[in-house]
């Protein structure tokens, strides 16, 4: 929290020194004698002047005094709100792995599913494009606006063969680069969501030279590592069967969501990778703002006196 005139906020010394003013007035003996007769109902008023409750209205005036003290310094707060405009580019694995079952129907299949739920949800402003790597990396869709330029490209994707992950980052920076460019003068931030399901197999850049790429213009990249450590691949050739192990390369994705200031996710289920992107739509589409909370300690601190107001009506001690 900060505030705009932080000087004011110096008037809450002197809180402690009323309360103790309080206090010793309490205890100060009492200067003249008072005859009273009716010596049980004396007690029976004395008892109640002495009560927790007498106290609750100079509480709770100290406390509107304190909330009105810190509103007079008008505070701001961190608080996320809506983005209006953003660019997320998905950067997704298509490699011959994407055909294992370990993620049901198959880890492609489940992605494109969820994926195109998280293209329906993202605001109406954000422009949203789709790079597909494997042994190369290509553009299946340039940033746009247009959703369905998107959702048919996720459409179209089916396995190959390599993964290419720095180079799948490094096209994801590009297409960044040039939504950013072809609006000029406009605050449009950028995120990639890269969903990987296997280890670095073909390409020019490793994996983190591709991430250092992303770093230097400021994109984060979200990663998801998709499948289970035992998620398996068939290949049929020359009559013969050959099983080949597909886990997912966790620390990597890790290490570039670390790097570039993302997040990280695992996905072994299809359920798991629906909360991965919700979360990420989440993240990408709220934007952490400073914003004045004068009114609520103002607001707060007049509750409080009327508050105080009404326990001292109540609880001020009568002679009957």
């Amino acid at each position: 929290m900060s505030f705009a005139t932080p000087l004011l906020l110096l008037g809450l010394l002197l809180l402690p020194l009323l309360v103790l003013a309080y206090r010793r007035l309490q205890r100060r003996e009492t200067k003249y004698a008072v005859r009273y007769t009716n010596l049980e109902v004396l007690a029976g008023v004395a008892e109640r002047t002495w009560s927790w409750r007498r106290h609750a209205g100079i509480a709770l005036f100290l406390l509107a005094l304190a909330a009105l003290l810190v509103g007079f310094a008008r505070p701001s707060m961190t608080m996320l709100a809506d983005r209006e405009e953003a660019t997320v580019v998905l950067v997704i694995d298509v490699s011959g792995s994407m055909q294992a079952e370990d993620v049901e129907p198959t880890r492609l299949e489940a992605a494109q599913e969820v994926v195109r739920d998280f293209l329906q949800n993202l605001p109406e402003r954000f422009q949203v494009g789709v790079v597909a790597f494997s042994e190369t990396a290509e553009v299946a869709a340039p940033a746009s606006e247009d959703r369905q330029l998107a959702l048919d490209a996720i459409g179209y994707l089916y396995p190959q063969r390599g993964t290419a992950i720095g180079d799948g980052i490094a096209r994801g920076v590009e297409v960044a680069r040039a939504a950013e460019q072809g609006t000029p003068g406009r605050e449009r931030p950028a995120a990639i969501l890269l969903l990987s399901d296997g280890s670095q197999t073909e390409g020019v850049l490793l994996p983190m030279e591709g991430a250092a790429r992303a770093k230097s213009f400021e994109i984060p990249i979200y990663t998801v590592a998709l499948g289970t450590p035992e998620g398996v691949v068939e290949f049929n050739r020359f009559g013969g069967t050959r099983i080949i192990p597909v886990p997912p390369d966790k620390p990597t994705l890790r290490q570039i969501a670390a790097s570039t200031g993302g997040k990280f996710y695992e996905a072994e289920s299809a359920g798991d990778l629906r909360d991965a992107y919700e979360s990420m739509g989440t993240l990408v589409s709220k934007v952490e703002r400073e914003q004045e909370v004068t009114f609520a300690f103002l607001a707060g601190g007049l509750v409080l006196l009327l508050a105080a107001s009404a326990v001292a009506v109540v609880t001020f001690p009568r002679l009957p």
